[in-house]
């Protein structure tokens, strides 16, 4: 059976590959984010792919949106089957010296705006069942500095979730899905609001946001409550819970070393309350095409057998 599945924050990052993924998959979509034109580019991929999609334009963070959207993927499919969230913003900087209306629309976007969406993907499914899932982070897990706001966030919707599947446990055919990436190659760190003079970058290892999206496609297929994505998550979370002097002594010269760029920029919003649609895409820049790869490795072990050829007799 086809499979309706409204995908929240789908006009970049995470979101838009899970569009693109499951529209590959065969799903019908209702997506939706902020930017209207970068919305209907996004269905047009979808649609290109041979998927069924409309676009919704909205904001998460704004009264009555999301039951609106929930509203207009009832009226165009007739029911809801799987919501995917993927909506979210970050912003860089001290905490004392974060503008509270900042670090508090991170936080309503991050975490209230899930619980929103959770709210009214759970109404949906009384009728027949079906399965949320929620990107949260590895920063759902520990802490890093100059991140407070999305910290608080994350660590606030591992909370809301892990209670979801223990009153799901009562509602037969419903799952709550947990993704918790690790480093993402997207645009959302230059994106973000920033406080610290310095743009923010993922820290290695960088996973792709394809990767992620086929966990969360996964997720739909065989739910599961929890699923990490990144190599060295778990290695993370251990040094957080088994060693937390250690781990605080080196979070912060790793995060300034690793987790930003040289890069200056004066203060700013970032997205934090405005889309910026120019910022928009699957990827962030931050890894290689594996194209670019390929041609580089084969560039080289052409001159090494090039080299090794002029010396052989």
């Amino acid at each position: 059976m086809t499979r309706t599945v409204v995908v929240t924050g789908a006009t970049s990052g995470i979101g838009r590959a899970t569009a693109l993924e499951l529209a590959g998959r065969g799903d019908r979509l209702v997506l939706a984010a902020r930017s209207p034109a970068t919305l209907d580019e996004v269905r047009d991929e979808c649609r290109a792919a041979g998927a069924r999609a409309i676009a919704v334009p909205m904001d998460v963070t704004e009264p009555g949106a999301v039951a609106a959207l929930a509203d207009a993927a009832q009226a165009e499919y007739g029911r809801v089957d799987a919501w995917v969230h993927t909506a979210a913003v970050m912003s860089y900087g001290r905490f004392d010296e974060t503008p509270a209306e900042v670090f508090e629309q991170v936080v309503r976007t991050d975490l209230l705006a899930a619980a929103a969406v959770a709210r009214e993907a759970l109404l949906r499914f009384r009728a027949g069942g079906g399965t949320l899932v929620l990107t949260g982070s590895v920063l759902g897990h520990i802490t890093a500095p100059y991140m407070s706001g999305y910290v608080a966030a994350k660590w606030g919707l591992q909370g809301l979730a892990r209670t979801l599947q223990q009153e799901a446990r009562e509602t037969p055919g419903v799952a709550i899905c947990l993704v918790n990436p690790g480093s993402v190659d997207t645009p959302v760190y230059r994106q973000a609001a920033n406080y610290l003079g310095r743009v923010g970058r993922p820290p290695p290892p960088i996973a792709s946001p394809e990767r992620v999206a086929r966990a969360i496609a996964h997720c739909l297929d065989r739910p599961r409550r929890e699923v990490s994505v990144g190599r060295l998550n778990v290695v993370m979370r251990f040094g957080f819970t088994a060693l937390p002097g250690v781990y605080d002594a080196l979070v912060g010269p790793l995060m300034r070393r690793a987790g930003l760029t040289r890069q200056p920029i004066a203060a700013h919003r970032g997205i934090v309350f405005t889309p910026n649609p120019a910022g928009e895409a699957v990827r962030g820049g931050w890894l290689p095409e594996v194209s670019q790869v390929v041609r580089a490795v084969g560039g080289r072990a052409a001159t090494v057998a090039s080299a090794v050829r002029r010396r052989l007799p």
